[in-house]
């Protein structure tokens, strides 16, 4: 027979907050169906490893699932389902639901753009018989980490005459790859005094593209002219075409399982694609809800959300209150009705480097989705610091739906910090607060997630879109 609690033990377990264990509280049968789950995540991280072709990728599985491009001069009614891509980078897309728009509507919003290399407008030239690509790094990077690994080009050139060409090269095992050298360690003395944020410059992360030169005596910077040669059979353009161009260097590799147990996923574009794609496949799974949802693919977060296709523009606003003018409503009262989970990343405990956490207010792999009730840094600056209400009511919320999360804000106090979108829709007036999933090796080549947090954000995305 068990002993009787003592009233200290009772009291701790009706009071105490449970102390997070081994973190899921999933069956085996959902663990499996996390799994499964992943796979297809896999295969959209691998199909699109830029803005543009996440974007693209989302509008050819919504335009399968019966929803139709948003024209803001019709009055939309109960169960249509609309999408409105922005310039190719950035995308909205709404079902309509059965409760009147002036009760608000449920957004998530995610981004759909990662730290990556981007190339200079002049990018090509020779150097000591080698062309090489100029380059400007995009979003928050460890500059080291970028060197001497395979590295595919992504993008569009965009002619004189308007034709848009698609760029790939590297993704396939029959292409070249591209790289960016370093120092071989024997003549590294000096560049090892370097502090770790300096051992590779932004101006040193040049691009190897060739080493061949056109055979004519002739000519100058023959190897930069057979690149040239070798780019104009293939695409038909010109070095002046590298001017109306968005080209960029991304990691040559797929989306892999790490571990033996396989319970984690390595990949590039963890932030913000795992939140992109939970969010659109819990979407896609409530497509006939009570109150209308609208998901926002964003673009622009990485460089700080500005520009007519980030979140700190008005392209979610203007959508919003085109919509409600269809129903003759006022868009600025329909946002301030409205709930928002910013769904994005957070930085999970690494055990190698525990210093820069808050054991108790850090993420962990495989604890389940990761609320964040404000991010920012230098005392909560740059955030938009969720009521404890609607905290209140999404705690509840994953309650009743048992969605397994955890709360964690990003590192020590002084440490650092980063934001999301959350303070843009916020400064809309909606309740807006962050969920996502946490990340192991945030920003670098090759980040990791859990599988099984991977499906609890899912599930915390369904369970916000489908209420009633």
């Amino acid at each position: 027979m068990a002993k009787d609690k003592t009233k200290g033990e009772i009291l701790q377990e009706k009071l105490a907050r449970k102390p997070q264990s081994s973190g899921i509280k999933m069956s085996e049968q959902e663990i499996a169906k996390a799994f499964d789950f992943c796979e297809g995540y896999k295969k959209f991280l691998d199909a699109g490893k830029t803005e543009r072709e996440c974007a693209q990728w989302a509008v050819e599985l919504l335009r399968e699932k019966g929803y139709t491009p948003f024209d803001p001069a019709k009055a939309y009614k109960p169960g249509d389902k609309i999408y409105l891509l922005n310039r190719g980078r950035a995308l909205i897309f709404a079902a309509i639901g059965k409760r009147p728009l002036g009760d608000g509507v449920k957004i998530i919003a995610s981004h759909i753009d990662s730290p990556r290399i981007d190339l200079k407008q002049s990018p090509l030239y020779e150097e000591a018989q080698l062309a090489m690509f100029k380059t400007h790094y995009y979003g928050g990077i460890r500059k080291y980490q970028w060197v001497a690994m395979p590295l595919a080009l992504h993008g569009v050139i965009v002619k004189k005459d308007g034709q848009v060409v698609n760029v790939t090269i590297g993704e396939d095992a029959s292409e070249p790859v591209f790289c960016i050298n370093d120092l071989l360690p024997h003549l590294a003395k000096e560049q090892d005094k370097r502090t770790l944020a300096e051992g590779i410059k932004g101006e040193e992360l040049n691009v190897l593209v060739g080493s061949l030169p056109f055979k004519d005596d002739k000519v100058s910077e023959k190897v930069k002219l057979n690149i040239l040669r070798l780019l104009s059979e293939k695409y038909d353009i010109i070095e002046e075409d590298f001017l109306s161009a968005e080209l960029c260097l991304v990691p040559a590799w797929g989306a892999r399982d790490i571990g033996l147990d396989r319970s984690m996923v390595g990949a590039y574009g963890h932030d913000d694609r795992v939140c992109a794609y939970t969010s659109l496949m819990a979407c896609l799974e409530a497509d006939t809800p009570a109150y209308t949802w609208v998901n926002v693919l964003a673009d622009k977060e990485e460089a700080g959300s500005d520009g007519n296709t980030g979140l700190a523009s008005r392209f979610l606003e203007n959508f919003i209150c085109a919509l409600a003018a269809g129903q003759k409503l006022d868009g600025h009262r329909v946002i301030e009705k409205s709930e928002c989970l910013s769904a994005d990343v957070s930085g999970a405990f690494d055990p190698t480097f525990p210093e820069v956490n808050d054991k108790r207010n850090s993420c962990y792999v495989g604890y389940g989705a990761v609320m964040s009730k404000y991010t920012g840094s230098r005392g909560k600056a740059g955030t938009s610091d969720a009521n404890a209400e609607f905290v209140g009511k999404i705690r509840a919320l994953f309650a009743e739906h048992g969605v397994d999360w955890q709360a964690s804000e990003l590192g020590k106090v002084d440490a650092g910090g980063g934001g999301t979108v959350a303070k843009f829709i916020a400064n809309l007036g909606a309740d807006v607060v962050d969920v996502g999933v946490p990340v192991l090796s945030m920003h670098s080549p090759l980040e990791i997630v859990g599988k099984t947090d991977v499906y609890s954000a899912y599930k915390g995305f369904l369970a916000f879109v489908d209420q009633s």
